[in-house]
């Protein structure tokens, strides 16, 4: 069996580096698996990407750019919003590359800014091949958003989009959502969903109407994300010995989805006023600084750690993570920390609350609840609760998200679509 995992990057994004360690796992587990992208960051094996030169080159440039360019003009040329939405309207041809041709199952991953298009999607289905999608967002379950937040239109047909300039009922939605519902039809196709929200979410879309729908978790690399000794981790970063230390990461803090202002406020609430003192925040992400003045606590701004063993020397190097983001899936730094033995404290949102044993390995907090998420801040950090809470955390991760465990389940899907007729 070869299977051909597909995501537009290969190590940028959460999607990218979920991609990249299932891709190893079914290596580990016996599966020849190759993973094909448009952006490629490492000299992997196990990787390749659709070629770069000449016309090609220019074409997969110019696919990104008018992408960007149509989506920009229907929102009357607003930049706001311009990456909440993506119409997969122009990409790459990777049905003639080898690599496809050798597949016995394409695995489609993040396929979005201009790699590829809802035709060039359609052309991989209709090409025989059974095709498993695994939902990072749920840009394969509406027509053109992300994250469909409170809207609830794609369950029967996207309209009046909230996240455009100027939503009407045959607005870019209601067109992308047609051209979709034409695409899933014209071949075998699974949809799998990181998390049991997201999978419940896709279940309700129209689009998604007739197709098999499961889920299965990302995994993470046993070797890197351990536990190890604090003390030794926290030289490595050049963090302080003594006191607690809370870790926050994101790749830009301001940016909105990532709730780095209910962080702010959570830590100016009178209920971490008791370790004054004690605690300190460590920052990984740009734009750190400019946030510094209204943090009460010192802050540590460590910028943007390259590589998997730098963010667990970190994860091992602090207390607790908190990750205030207002969507998630399942995101892979909660898989990441717990792995560490560092408890997190999060908002009961998307995955989150699945990831997360409320004060078993750490605390879900309230949605938006700046204040909860003080009180779980507070509770992680508690020095009598801490210990258990760590050793639980990684007893969480080693058993739910184990390599052997994810890769046996997508190789049992494999099977299933291949004895099929």
């Amino acid at each position: 069996m070869h299977v051909l995992l597909v995501n537009t990057a290969e190590k940028a994004g959460g999607a990218a580096i979920a991609a990249s360690r299932l891709t190893d796992a079914l290596n580990l587990y016996g599966v020849k698996a190759t993973l094909l992208v448009r952006d490629i960051q490492t000299s992997r094996i196990t990787t390749t990407r659709v070629p770069h030169s000449g016309l090609q080159g220019l074409w997969l440039r110019w696919a990104f750019l008018w992408e960007r360019a149509c989506i920009w003009m229907t929102n009357r040329f607003r930049r706001q919003g311009l990456w909440e939405v993506d119409i997969a309207n122009a990409g790459t041809d990777i049905t003639r590359l080898p690599a496809f041709q050798q597949a016995d199952i394409i695995h489609l991953h993040w396929v979005n800014q201009g790699f590829l298009s809802l035709h060039q999607i359609g052309k991989i289905l209709q090409s025989g091949k059974p095709v498993v999608w695994t939902m990072h967002d749920m840009w394969p379950c509406t027509a053109i958003c992300h994250h469909a937040r409170a809207c609830e239109h794609y369950y029967i047909c996207c309209h009046d989009c909230p996240q455009l300039a100027a939503p009407s009922p045959h607005d870019l939605s209601w067109q992308v959502f047609q051209k979709k519902l034409h695409t899933y039809a014209l071949g075998n196709l699974v949809f799998v969903g990181c998390s049991q929200w997201i999978t419940e979410q896709a279940r309700k879309s129209r689009l998604l109407q007739g197709h098999r729908v499961l889920s299965i978790p990302n995994t993470y690399d046993p070797r890197v994300f351990i536990p190890g000794d604090q003390t030794e981790a926290r030289r490595h970063h050049l963090l302080p010995l003594q006191g607690r230390l809370l870790l926050f990461a994101c790749q830009k803090v301001t940016n909105e989805r990532k709730g780095f202002a209910l962080l702010i406020e959570a830590l100016n609430s009178p209920r971490l006023q008791a370790w004054r003192g004690q605690l300190s925040l460590v920052v990984v992400g740009q734009m750190a600084e400019s946030v510094a003045a209204k943090i009460p606590f010192p802050i540590h701004a460590l910028g943007y750690l390259h590589g998997d063993a730098e963010m667990a020397a970190l994860y091992r190097a602090v207390d607790v993570f908190v990750t205030p983001s207002l969507e998630e899936n399942l995101p892979n730094t909660i898989m990441e920390s717990m792995a560490c033995g560092t408890p997190c404290v999060g908002f009961d949102i998307g995955g989150i609350p699945e990831m997360i044993d409320h004060e078993a390995n750490g605390y879900v907090a309230r949605y938006r609840d700046a204040s909860d998420l003080a009180s779980g801040i507070s509770f992680t950090l508690d020095p009598e609760r801490h210990a258990l809470l760590s050793q639980a955390a990684a007893r969480k991760a080693h058993t739910s998200w184990k390599q052997e465990t994810v890769a046996r389940q997508y190789h049992e899907l494999y099977e299933s679509l291949l004895s099929t007729p």
